[in-house]
């Protein structure tokens, strides 16, 4: 479309077309990130974790803080700022302190920190581990320590919890009705639901294998292997 200009022309002005692009590169720099230097807020909300293990008389509290970044906005987003471990076994004071600094160091760095959840997963006690209530094999009270962060990054959705389809879900309740009615009502000291014979299931790590119709299956995850 031509339009005749009428009157007499006083400035030019020229119009980028990469300008509705910078501007938006302009309101995503309004962002606020993770990092090191973000300030701690006056407030801060989180959860408390109980660990009781056999391997200790008293308990362990695991509290994990978070931080909420661009609240109100489409950015917003929940991520862990600190974590405080107590205990009234000074035996381990030192080491607690220590994880405790640098996992709150590491939260603050920014980035992805579900690493953390397979490194103290790794951590194995020289002494032997344990299983909790459930028949879930723990290899330390650090690897627990380690569990409680994994359930924690479920649960402000940084993590995604493994579950069954619908067609393992089914193939596992069948074996274990199976096996509960092979064996009795017999469960282990754990009370785990599990038959007492039940050996440990390197998937998942809970004490559920069992020899079925001529394969190792796991009634916890639904790992089989047939011999």
């Amino acid at each position: 479309m031509v339009k005749k200009i009428e009157g007499k022309i006083t400035g030019v002005e020229v119009r980028d077309a990469a300008a509705p692009a910078e501007a938006e590169t302009d309101r995503a720099d309004n962002v606020v990130h993770m990092h090191e230097k973000l300030e701690r807020p006056p407030t801060l909300t989180g959860s408390t974790y109980k660990i009781r293990t056999p391997t200790s008389e008293h308990s362990l509290y695991v509290t994990i803080n978070d931080i909420v970044l661009n609240p109100g906005t489409e950015h917003e987003l929940r991520r862990p700022f600190e974590i405080f471990i107590n205990s009234k076994n000074m035996d381990h004071f030192q080491w607690i302190v220590a994880l405790t600094r640098i996992i709150s160091a590491v939260f603050r760095k920014g980035g992805d920190v579900t690493f953390l959840v397979e490194e103290l997963h790794s951590v194995f006690d020289p002494r032997g581990g344990y299983y909790k209530k459930g028949g879930r094999f723990m290899p330390s009270l650090v690897g627990e320590i380690g569990d409680v962060l994994e359930q924690h990054l479920v649960s402000i959705g940084i993590l995604k919890k493994e579950s069954l389809d619908e067609h393992r879900s089914k193939f596992v309740a069948e074996k274990l009705a199976e096996a509960q009615k092979r064996t009795g009502s017999a469960t282990d000291a754990e009370d785990s639901g599990f038959p007492a014979s039940a050996t440990l299931c390197s998937k998942c790590m809970t004490k559920a294998v069992i020899y079925m119709d001529g394969c190792l299956t796991c009634l916890s995850c639904g790992e089989s292997k047939c011999g």
